[in-house]
């Protein structure tokens, strides 16, 4: 009884900070479907990653927030509709709700099947940008989410290896802790140029931030 009496008040206490985070209020008066999409916004206005006229990739995409971003960046005055310059590819493990122009695909990273479909949107084209949201569910292990965090980063960053432009680059969510150093060597051993992120519209109590990757120093592409 006491468990569950705590968990309601643990529940209760993220949902009143939830209501009234100011990235939650300013997503839902600008149409934005999570708080996610200032996350991307601030590392795109830090760095200059998003240009119209790209072709980006967004991983772990659901429900939307990062894509919607996007969007709005390759839009005439950062309209939610209408004309599009740039080419925009989602995909995640979860369904979601279409936006236009962007191409969805339904499904798992790591499996084969799904990264072939990915590649065949792709079609050959050269990609500028990566960015991925992903994460595993986490068991609380640190040893065991480390290693599952890890794998979507090498998933990542091959992915990166083989259709980014030699200037492109990949943002990717990570978490500080057990394996962080691992998921830096990654990243380093990738790309010229690694920032760290933590963006103020990540909370202050999440371990969360992201790793920049500017510049391949093997490009399979020119």
């Amino acid at each position: 009884m006491k468990v569950k009496t705590n968990s309601k008040k643990v529940n209760k206490a993220w949902l009143n900070d939830h209501v009234n985070d100011t990235y939650v209020k300013l997503a839902a008066k600008e149409g934005y479907r999570a708080r996610a999409a200032y996350k991307l916004k601030e590392i795109d206005e830090l760095l200059g990653l998003i240009r119209p006229g790209q072709t980006v990739v967004d991983l772990g995409s659901t429900p939307g927030a990062w894509s919607q971003y996007l969007r709005r960046r390759f839009s005439p005055d950062g309209a939610a509709a209408g004309a599009l310059d740039g080419t925009i590819i989602a995909l995640d493990l979860l369904p979601m709700v279409p936006i236009e122009g962007v191409q969805f695909i339904q499904g798992d990273f790591r499996e084969a099947e799904v990264l072939a479909k990915l590649e065949e949107a792709v079609g050959g084209k050269p990609v500028d940008v990566v960015v991925s949201d992903m994460a595993p569910n986490l068991s609380g292990i640190a040893s065991s989410d480390a290693a599952r965090i890890l794998d979507l980063i090498e998933l990542a960053v091959d992915f990166s290896r083989q259709h980014l432009v030699a200037e492109g680059a990949l943002v990717a969510k990570v978490f500080h802790g057990s394996g962080y150093n691992d998921f830096v060597k990654v990243f380093k051993d990738a790309f010229k140029v690694v920032k760290v992120v933590k963006p103020k519209a990540s909370r202050d109590k999440s371990s969360e931030t992201f790793l920049v990757g500017i510049g391949l120093k093997d490009p399979m592409r020119p």
